[in-house]
């Protein structure tokens, strides 16, 4: 079965809502596994976009090098730094912290900006059974963790764009552009998970073969550092207890929207990913069923 993901879909499948006396721990807390020495602001979009799409507590684990800088740029947010090898990937030697703090996660993403690709695929392989009661986004490099394994047997969400699909898989890129449902829906099953595959059209797939259909025309959105916040909405909306599928069916949605926003407030190119967080609070509100 396959929809469409337009506005009616959305406001027929409304998210999770806070009661009215909720706190702060109703929302859910997000770990934001991410950044590097070379990229710490991978770390800081994806948090901070989580943070946009109402999760309530924001936990940061980055490597040690850039641990300041990442807290002093996301105050709202509890930092953990994470000791690193000589490429710059976590080490292993940061599993105490982040066991430590897994019970009370309810999504953890893993991958923006990181780096490293055999030592990141290691401390991912370590981590995961760490969260195996959250749901864990798994993107950019992290993503190389499957072509180690068979199946996840946790709740996991994938959004690999076009290339990084062929890099997973062996296919060509130009196929996948083609045929993006048909990929995604594989994927999924062969993975046991839910893959968001990216672009102009972007396919989501669950592993019993529901899929879902995004199009947008958002040129803007194929800049440094979206990905990035696309990741961190999604963990975010996780958090707050939707469904991996729901997670990331209206995360691509309102990253687009987000994008479409900024496009005619400010032309269709050069606006900056760290922009794109602010939008999704209006976007949030704009989508809420009608009473």
């Amino acid at each position: 079965m396959t929809d469409a993901v337009d506005e009616d879909l959305l406001r027929a499948w409304p998210l999770p809502e806070p009661d009215g006396d909720a706190d702060k721990e109703d929302r859910g807390r997000v770990l934001v596994l991410a950044g590097s020495r070379e990229m710490p602001g991978a770390a800081i979009l994806a948090a901070t976009a989580a943070l946009r799409a109402g999760a309530g507590k924001l936990v940061i684990a980055t490597p040690q090098s850039v641990a300041t800088v990442v807290a002093a740029a996301v105050p709202e947010s509890r930092v953990i730094a994470l000791p690193e090898g000589s490429e710059g990937a976590p080490t292993l030697a940061g599993l105490p912290a982040l066991q430590a703090i897994a019970p009370s996660l309810g999504a953890v993403l893993i991958g923006p900006g990181m780096i490293g690709p055999q030592s990141t695929i290691l401390f991912v392989q370590a981590v995961l059974p760490l969260f195996r009661h959250a749901v864990v986004l798994l993107d950019a490099l992290a993503m190389d963790a499957v072509q180690a394994m068979t199946r996840f047997s946790q709740p996991v969400i994938l959004t690999p764009h076009a290339g990084e699909m062929a890099h997973l898989t062996g296919a060509e890129k130009e196929d996948l552009q083609e045929e993006p449902q048909s990929c995604a829906c594989r994927r999924a099953a062969a993975w046991n998970a839910v893959v968001a595959l990216k672009g102009a059209t972007t396919c989501i797939a669950r592993a019993d073969g529901r899929c879902w259909i995004h199009r947008t025309h958002a040129p803007g959105l194929a800049t440094s550092g979206s990905g990035d916040v696309l990741a961190g909405i999604i963990a975010g909306l996780a958090a707050r207890g939707c469904p991996p599928e729901q997670a990331a069916v209206w995360g691509v949605a309102l990253h687009a929207r987000a994008g479409e926003a900024l496009a005619q407030r400010q032309g269709t190119l050069g606006y900056l990913a760290r922009e794109l967080p602010a939008q999704v609070p209006a976007l949030l509100q704009a989508l809420r069923p009608r009473p």
